[in-house]
């Protein structure tokens, strides 16, 4: 699969260091070019501009800060219309661990509307040392990564995209819910920043995986 990555911060690093040994081809761009290089030659892949990155993929990443997402989307504009874009971004400030968008409106709504992509939530409950983990595994089981949207063909390839990693996936609705992981991301980085482990995750309970044998 051919996955544009638009950011070059630390989860572009982990989701497409990770996509990248799963097989799939990857091209980078970003506001800093050295860093979107230096990622392309750590993956083996290339990179450009926004519009060469938006024609180049089959399904595109947004990773930026949220304080620059109107920028991004700016200098995507409408290159990826019909395309599948995983958003994994969190609009949350971190003074009061709040959300900054309109109230019940999320990011996600905020980029297809924009873009006129089929965009898929994902990928963002968690700090980007877990996403480089090989395996993303605790307690004995595989991390839940939830999702959600509403294209049937986003959300299968982001369904592939989840299990590449080595994760669990779990669709927990249609793009509406988007705004209900972006506030569930706000606790997690409150707690992030309140002294938890890098590594902390949300994660569902098998009761039948975990009962004792016998």
């Amino acid at each position: 699969m051919r996955i544009g990555i638009f950011g070059a911060g630390a989860m572009a690093d982990a989701l497409g260091t990770r996509w990248a040994a799963a097989g799939h081809e990857l091209m980078i761009t970003g506001r800093t070019a050295g860093k979107a290089r230096a990622l392309a030659d750590k993956w083996g892949a290339h990179t450009g501009g926004f519009e060469e990155v938006a024609e180049f993929a089959e399904v595109a990443l947004i990773a930026v800060l949220y304080q620059g997402m109107t920028s991004t989307l700016a200098q995507i504009g409408d290159a990826v219309r019909g395309k599948v874009i995983v958003d994994c971004n969190n609009p949350v400030e971190v003074e009061h661990f709040t959300l900054v968008t309109t109230p019940g409106r999320s990011m996600a709504q905020e980029i297809e509307q924009v873009t006129g992509g089929h965009v898929v939530k994902a990928f963002n409950l968690c700090h980007a040392r877990v996403w480089q983990m090989e395996s993303p595994v605790f307690d004995g089981r595989r991390l839940v990564v939830p999702y959600c949207g509403d294209d049937p063909a986003a959300l299968g390839t982001t369904r592939r995209l989840i299990a590449d990693i080595g994760c669990e996936p779990l669709r927990v609705g249609d793009l509406r819910h988007a705004h209900h992981l972006e506030a569930m991301a706000a606790i997690m980085i409150s707690l992030l920043f309140g002294g938890c482990e890098p590594h902390t995750v949300f994660n569902l309970v098998d009761r039948a995986a975990a009962a004792p044998n016998g």
